[in-house]
């Protein structure tokens, strides 16, 4: 999303979180195909399990899961859930932020109108940035 479509919008809340990869590869490790489907969207999981390390993706996430409950001042708890917030991407391939229905109720209760999400990784770190925005 470009500055020109951003001016004019106004930020109701920020979230950021940080996550490593190892986590993220431990749990599932340890919890197999149960961690992962109740953590991530059918969405996220295809898009991440295309990836030669699938790890990293998930991290990011992660990460973008938490920062979204962080934006929303809920935490993973009060009506957002793990599956309240996913990640798609639009057709240039960046990140889009996608509401269940709790998150959608969220987001009007809140006077917000959408989500910006940025993700980043590396092989050890995943990253995300939230805003929610009128």
């Amino acid at each position: 999303m470009g500055l020109d479509s951003i001016i004019g919008r106004v930020v109701l809340g920020v979230g950021t979180d940080i996550v490593e990869v190892a986590r993220i590869r431990d749990a599932h490790g340890r919890h197999g195909e149960r961690f992962l489907h109740r953590l991530y969207t059918d969405g996220e999981l295809a898009y991440c399990q295309k990836q030669r390390d699938p790890h990293p993706f998930l991290a990011a996430r992660f990460a973008a899961k938490e920062a979204a409950s962080k934006a929303f001042g809920t935490g993973i708890a009060r009506g957002f859930g793990w599956k309240t917030f996913s990640v798609t991407h639009d057709e240039h391939g960046a990140p889009v932020a996608v509401l269940d229905e709790a998150g959608e109720k969220l987001l009007a209760e809140r006077g917000a109108t959408s989500l910006l999400v940025s993700l980043s990784h590396t092989t050890s770190l995943g990253h995300a940035v939230v805003l929610l925005v009128k």
